[in-house]
């Protein structure tokens, strides 16, 4: 970037300089790195920025921009720096201790809303009220938008991690959304007493194999918390005793929904079959056509 200009940067200018700078550096998604950076530097949208392409940056802009620049030529991912992602048309503030949500997790959030809004009405709970579960919560961008979608049921949500679990509970204040979700912390299911109580059970959990995770970008890698990504030697060190445990806290007909990786949706279904607890088991394609959604239903004779 240029230091002896004689006129101020216009926000075009500035834009197409750190578009071919992120690319000469090798860094990820350059464009939609640059627009996201300098909206974000100026608190305007993305489509501001070309409805306003010819106005000049203030010194002072330009060296907060300048700063986010040097962090994303560095491998920081654009959503911890800038604090937040979009998911589902919602912002969720993200940090560090959170994975970043991804586009392909909407596809879990839509397996879950096409069963349970078929079903409203229909079911029976205790004192007329239906309680859904996630594991694993992060951000919360899963269970907020579920709540949200879903007003009719009670939400607890279970995380291994503190800082994770902050972040969650900002998100549901955010969302106003807070009421109706409750948070607890500890591994999988251990915070929970036994019996079927849940209609629903959800969770994203580090799926990652080991071979998989070495290779992944340095974005990836050296930024996101490795303990939300990684899943041992094959990817299913957590996914497998939450199958196997599932039933003894679903009701009678209540549905279990995992994202999983790109190659793992076999392996899981089986694994659900092996059990004898479910039905109606589902592999579910993304937008990519992997199938990275398992959906499968408590029998009611289990």
């Amino acid at each position: 970037m240029g230091e002896t200009r004689q006129n101020p940067w216009t926000i075009l200018e500035i834009l197409r300089w750190t578009t071919g700078h992120f690319q000469e550096k090798g860094v990820a998604e350059p464009r939609t790195s640059a627009e996201v950076l300098l909206a974000h530097t100026l608190g305007i949208s993305r489509l501001d920025l070309y409805l306003r392409h010819d106005q000049p940056l203030t010194p002072e802009e330009l060296a907060r921009f300048k700063a986010f620049i040097l962090r994303r030529r560095a491998g920081e991912p654009v959503a911890y720096i800038t604090g937040h992602r979009e998911f589902w048309s919602l912002d969720f503030k993200v940090t560090p201790a959170v994975l970043i949500p991804r586009p392909e997790t909407e596809t879990l959030v839509s397996s879950v809303l096409e069963v349970l809004k078929s079903e409203n009405g229909k079911r029976k709970t205790e004192n007329g009220i239906d309680w859904a579960l996630e594991v694993g919560v992060g951000s919360g961008a899963i269970i907020i938008t579920l709540a949200r979608e879903l007003p009719e049921m009670r939400w607890l949500g279970v995380d291994i991690s503190g800082p994770a679990l902050a972040v969650a509970r900002e998100n549901a204040a955010r969302h106003e959304i807070a009421g109706r979700i409750h948070f607890l912390r500890g591994n999988l299911l251990a915070p929970l007493q036994p019996g079927p109580r849940f209609q629903l059970l959800v969770a994203n959990l580090p799926y990652v194999p080991r071979p998989v995770w070495e290779e992944l970008p340095k974005d990836i890698k050296d930024f996101e918390p490795q303990e939300a990504l990684l899943g041992g030697v094959d990817g299913l060190d957590l996914i497998k005793p939450l199958v196997q445990a599932a039933p003894g806290v679903l009701s009678p007909g209540g549905w279990l929904a995992l994202e999983v990786a790109d190659g793992q949706a076999p392996k899981v279904a089986a694994l659900m079959a092996e059990t004898g607890a479910y039905e109606q088991i589902e592999k579910i394609p993304d937008y990519l056509g992997i199938e990275r959604v398992i959906r499968a239903r408590r029998r009611g004779d289990y």
